[in-house]
């Protein structure tokens, strides 16, 4: 494998891990905590988001043609740190911290699930329009994470502090690459 074939590929081989990771829920969810639960199934899910919004790089075309309005304002390159090493890895790393030293930590996970469904809903609202994730973000972030936001609130150890921590690095993630994109937009545009 290439890292060409990998830049091109990534989200099929997402999606393939992503129902790999579902078919386990049952074997998991049987020992597990359902907030513990809950926070694996971000994973999966974005992997499945991800399919929609970045198959046939549809959501880098959509960012570089309706939102900046210059080619390559988000790369290809920028699309896969953010998704695979960003996203998988930092769902990831949550999953460990809510498993091996607070369940409040999982709330980083879905807020970043909820957050990129917001974003992804405003963007319709401004753009008047689908946007390439659009339909998964409103199916299965917005009614997952809101489950999982209650169901985590209930956990035991789980204080508005750790919703306001994860609700705060989900935002600032999102910020991130939007200020990535705007200024590699004002670094492309013609002047």
């Amino acid at each position: 494998m290439t890292a060409e074939w990998f830049k091109q590929n990534w989200m099929y081989a997402g999606v393939i891990a992503g129902v790999f990771l579902l078919a386990i829920v049952p074997v998991i969810a049987g020992t597990w905590s359902l907030p513990l639960t809950l926070v694996f199934l971000q994973l999966p899910l974005y992997m499945l988001h991800q399919l929609e919004e970045h198959a046939g790089d549809r959501f880098r075309t959509y960012v570089n043609t309706q939102v900046a309005g210059v080619p390559d304002a988000l790369t290809t390159e920028a699309v896969v740190v953010i998704n695979v090493p960003l996203v998988w890895g930092a769902d990831l790393a949550v999953l460990y911290l809510a498993r091996f030293v607070a369940i409040g930590f999982g709330l980083i996970a879905v807020y970043l699930s909820v957050v990129n469904a917001l974003a992804h809903i405003l963007m319709a609202v401004r753009f008047r329009g689908y946007n390439p994730g659009l339909a998964t973000a409103a199916v299965l972030f917005l009614p997952v994470g809101i489950w999982s936001l209650v169901m985590l609130s209930h956990a035991p150890g789980v204080s508005v502090g750790d919703h306001l921590l994860a609700l705060a690095v989900a935002v600032l993630v999102h910020i991130g690459i939007a200020v990535h994109v705007f200024r590699r937009t004002r670094a492309l545009r013609p002047v």
